[in-house]
């Protein structure tokens, strides 16, 4: 997820109780929810090297207690109170929510390194959700705004306000993911159910559609053919919506494409691959796009692109986040 929900939801975590009056805790939460994220500093630098490296080894479960060091030694420098065990233990827990969290969106994360480099997720939220920053965002808003009340009728504090409005954060939070759990589930096995060409699919994918809404795009690979419709709520579809595109075979100017580098570390990246070849005068261009990310007709994000000329040799490749 992105980190303004990182670091809400380790601050919720810290008044739900988890505080205990122990100086530091709220912002040991804070700095642990967005730890695994300094796995992206080649972001700026090289955007190969930043898809390669990022949510892998400080986003993995065996790495976790290592990574929880790192806010206590911030935290410790500016305070210069030694750490105890018990902020070492929530700034592990504070770590597994984002770890959690990374995993209900369609980025998907690597947590079983070092023994598995498989690529984990629910595909249930898009990395940034607007409806959990509305459930974040107003349960820290609403017992400041109480709070500032309190203070001008010169009623007595209460941190217990925080607290409670902190727990129906937590709450509201679950439901809202086991709603689109539910809604997934729903739709992916309404599609599984279903022939499509006549035979069962290879493989049926829900997306989420739009950001904070139920509405899915799905997408549906057999063999040689890819279809991408829209899914409500329910598992509902029509087919007059849905769009078929068929799947190359084996071409050359793929197989080319594939001994760049840049193609290396895409389709490693990959895991719904769409490839697509389009003559042009003097070369073929030749995209893997990303389904996850983007459509067969629109195209999409995390896309690599090479030219290349009939002899094979590759003229130039790129690839992009965007569209």
């Amino acid at each position: 997820m992105d980190n303004l929900t990182h670091t809400l939801v380790g601050l919720m975590l810290s008044r739900c109780g988890l505080d205990r009056g122990e100086k530091g805790t709220a912002a040991v939460m804070m700095l642990a929810a967005n730890a695994p994220d300094i796995d992206a500093y080649p972001f700026f630098t090289d955007q190969l090297d930043y898809l390669e490296i990022h949510r892998g080894y400080t986003h993995a479960f065996a790495f976790t207690p290592l990574v929880a060091l790192l806010p206590l030694a911030i935290v410790a420098a500016f305070t210069k109170k030694r750490p105890s065990v018990y902020l070492w233990f929530i700034s592990m827990l504070s770590i597994l929510s984002h770890l959690v969290l990374d995993w209900t969106n369609v980025y998907g994360i690597r947590m079983l390194l070092p023994f598995s480099d498989r690529w984990l997720r629910a595909d249930i939220t898009n990395v940034v959700d607007p409806v959990i920053w509305l459930i974040l965002i107003s349960c820290v808003a609403i017992p400041a705004v109480l709070g500032l009340v309190s203070s001008e009728i010169g009623a007595r504090k209460s941190s217990g306000v925080k607290r409670a409005w902190a727990w129906i954060a937590m709450i509201a939070l679950l439901s809202y993911e086991g709603i689109r759990w539910n809604s997934h589930q729903k739709v992916v096995d309404h599609l599984n159910a279903l022939l499509w060409m006549d035979q069962p699919a290879e493989a049926v994918y829900a997306f989420p559609d739009n950001f904070g809404t139920l509405r899915w795009r799905a997408v549906i690979e057999g063999e040689d053919f890819v279809y991408e419709l829209p899914a409500e709520f329910s598992g509902d579809f029509a087919m007059r919506d849905a769009h078929l595109e068929y799947k190359i075979g084996h071409a050359p100017t793929v197989d080319a494409a594939r001994t760049t580098r840049t193609f290396k570390v895409v389709e490693s990246f990959n895991q719904v691959p769409f490839w697509r070849i389009s003559p042009l005068v003097d070369e073929t261009r030749v995209d893997l796009l990303d389904l996850r990310f983007g459509s067969v007709t629109a195209g999409g994000a995390f896309t690599a692109t090479a030219l290349v000329e009939p002899d094979g040799r590759i003229k130039d490749v790129g690839f992009g986040f965007r569209r």
